[in-house]
């Protein structure tokens, strides 16, 4: 093989590694450290517009055991494991959460979060499906937390 013709393989051999490294290192930080995703639907007016707002996701607070009440997070839907769903962590476990009735017909119930777990509601409660229909969410179901709206620009800010 001539010299030329080397350099031109071993190139080519080097930048095929680099992409396969780089895609290696993407997929990495995707999983373990930041994600953009969409939060979208009613349930969390006005924090998040209905037909959507991109925003970051963390994954250090969860790594952490750093997740607190008020945080907005990502989470694995518990009835539908094709979905997520972005709700507002309202107690932790061990906590002892009042869900008021809907209807007439319901009473007030009272909840303790089991170990493990957090209870998720929406911020508009008139319509979010979430823990009150549900029940407390096993944190092995939630992904990140919420820290950063970034579209639309008119409405960047920190969750």
């Amino acid at each position: 093989m001539q010299p030329r013709a080397r350099a031109h393989a071993l190139t080519a051999r080097l930048l095929a590694g680099g992409r396969e490294q780089f895609s290696c290192l993407l997929h990495c930080f995707h999983e373990h450290i930041l994600d953009v995703t969409i939060c979208m639907g009613p349930s969390m007016l006005p924090t998040f517009n209905t037909d959507g707002d991109v925003v970051l996701v963390e994954f250090w607070t969860k790594k952490t055991n750093a997740l607190k009440a008020g945080d907005v997070v990502v989470a694995k839907s518990p009835t539908n494991p094709k979905q997520t769903v972005c709700k507002r962590i309202t107690a932790l476990e061990g906590q002892i959460v009042t869900v008021e009735p809907q209807n007439a017909f319901q009473q007030v119930r009272h909840h303790v979060v089991p170990q493990g777990h957090v209870w998720l509601q929406g911020d508009n409660l008139n319509n979010s499906t979430d823990s009150r229909s549900y029940g407390a969410v096993p944190l092995a179901l939630v992904r990140g937390r919420v820290f950063y709206k970034m579209w639309p620009p008119s409405e960047m800010r920190r969750i």
